[in-house]
């Protein structure tokens, strides 16, 4: 990753800090539940994206460097809440996906965000269960 890069993903991860617990808290926010890697424990991120049938499509700012892809590779039984409600399903990691032609599908403000802060786009589907 290039120096500015680094500087980017620091400042970014630097704010997520401070704002996610807040965010993660509002019932409107779309948010991805995983568990930790290393504590097993559930680790809950706000996300934007969409659900499109039976599955829901997020794009990862930082790619396989987001600490939640770290953990979805570990273990991809994720669960999603939207709007309310929460759904179980298992994630799976599409690098062969265009993430800013996928983008262009999901909400406008989120996916503006993801392209101005990110660097190694990554587009992410949770296969909904039932």
């Amino acid at each position: 990753m290039t120096s500015r890069a680094e500087r980017t993903y620091r400042a970014a991860t630097a704010v997520q800090r401070r704002i996610n617990p807040v965010l993660r808290r509002l019932p409107f926010q779309t948010v991805l539940e995983t568990t930790g890697r290393v504590s097993g424990l559930p680790r809950r991120t706000p996300v934007g994206g969409r659900r499109a049938g039976g599955s829901f499509w997020l794009v990862s700012e930082f790619g396989e460097r987001s600490q939640y892809v770290r953990n979805i590779v570990a273990d991809p039984r994720v669960r999603v809440r939207v709007r309310g409600r929460r759904h179980t399903g298992t994630a799976v990691l599409l690098p062969d996906d265009d993430p800013v032609a996928r983008l262009r599908t999901l909400p406008r403000l989120n996916s503006a965000a993801v392209r101005t802060v990110g660097a190694g786009l990554l587009t992410v589907r949770v296969d909904l269960d039932g």
